[in-house]
């Protein structure tokens, strides 16, 4: 009997943490690093994700990224150092992109529809020149992406690329 006792008080304890932890990961908590220093705010939480907002970045991580700390949520890094990993990966990306961003090259949209072919580049204005069957777009570089299988997308729907479509 004094086991069971013992077992329930057990429980109700490690209970108690994890309540406090969930209640406290919600939008406009303050998050402190290792250091005890702010990393940032949560934005929002939606499905599972907080947007870790650091003031330069807005940083989708998971709620189990996240413990519980005398002054609040916590993570594992400080703002400095997530904004680094943010920006090593933004560069990473931008390389990517850049590789695949050539004259002639076939890209999708982001509806994954086949959507054209890079006729130029102004590299002075940042300005892409996409020829389509019904006519030609302009986009910026910063419209396009590589996809997780090294395509070239457009970060449009292809509906969105047709309305700004000027026949030639």
């Amino acid at each position: 009997m004094k086991f069971a006792k013992l077992a329930i008080l057990a429980a109700a304890l490690l209970a108690t943490p994890i309540a406090t932890q969930a209640s406290a990961i919600e939008a406009g908590a303050t998050v402190f690093g290792p250091e005890g220093n702010e990393v940032g705010t949560i934005a929002s939480i939606v499905d599972g994700v907080a947007t870790l907002d650091t003031g330069k970045h807005k940083v989708p991580l998971g709620l189990d990224a996240f413990g519980q700390g005398a002054t609040g949520p916590t993570i594992t890094v400080t703002k400095v150092q997530l904004n680094a990993m943010i920006d090593e990966q933004l560069a990473a990306a931008a390389l990517r992109r850049d590789a695949a961003l050539v004259e002639g090259a076939t890209f999708v949209s982001v509806d994954a529809q086949p959507a054209g072919m890079i006729q130029s580049i102004n590299a002075d204005a940042d300005i892409v020149v996409v020829e389509r069957e019904a006519g030609l777009v302009s986009l910026k570089r910063e419209h396009f992406a590589v996809d997780a299988n090294g395509a070239l997308m457009a970060l449009f729907t292809l509906a969105q690329i047709d309305s700004a479509t000027v026949a030639n």
